[in-house]
């Protein structure tokens, strides 16, 4: 069940051997779609680096070379993006910009997107996407960007958030996209999003 708010979110854990280790956003995605695709009822990933991991409060520690016996379990929501049809999963975020982020949209499971606080009230695990669409004059785009760091650049009135467990976008333009940090299309123009609630659990 997804998290309602004033509850408590996660747990100690025992770390379960074999529990494959990502040291980031895109390869906890990817193996967490393996293990989805392999039937894993409850598919885990040590996490040990990433946006998702900084959102979660994580603290850096080597636990691909000495592996913990515990560590915090907390279920988090996939999120699932097809980029003209072809579909991705993402753990963190799926963003879409041109070259100067005058133009940009971004989908957020959790709040950062590296050193920007890019969706404050995002939660991973509360059955929502964050959605942040930007069409920036590049004198908001020096004030956005002198604020994204706290948080602080929202509300924008070239700025609309909403938070959904589903959303079509047709983009402005072709733009390409990049799904946890990696791009995986240089040119799109339609994003369509939905939220996994529950759907998987990561330990730091």
């Amino acid at each position: 069940m997804t998290i309602r708010p004033g509850e408590p979110w996660g747990a100690e854990a025992e770390v379960p051997a074999g529990t494959p280790v990502a040291g980031g956003d895109h390869a906890a995605s990817r193996a967490l779609a393996a293990l989805i695709a392999a039937g894993a009822p409850t598919p885990s990933v040590v996490l040990t680096a990433g946006d998702l991991f900084t959102t979660v409060g994580g603290r850096a520690r080597n636990m691909a070379a000495a592996p913990a016996r515990a560590a915090a379990a907390f279920p988090i929501d996939l999120g699932e993006v097809e980029v003209d049809g072809e579909p991705h999963l993402f753990v963190a975020h799926t963003v879409a910009h041109s070259r100067w982020w005058t133009t940009a949209v971004a989908a957020m499971n959790a709040q950062w997107l590296g050193g920007w606080n890019v969706a404050p009230r995002a939660h991973p695990n509360d059955g929502r996407l964050d959605v942040v669409e930007a069409r920036l004059t590049l004198r908001d785009l020096r004030q956005v960007r002198a604020r994204l760091g706290t948080g602080t650049h929202l509300p924008h009135p070239r700025i609309r958030e909403r938070r959904a467990a589903s959303v079509e976008l047709v983009l402005p333009r072709p733009l390409p996209v990049w799904v946890d940090g990696v791009r995986v299309a240089a040119r799109a123009t339609r994003l369509s999003f939905r939220i996994r609630p529950d759907a998987a659990r990561v330990l730091v």
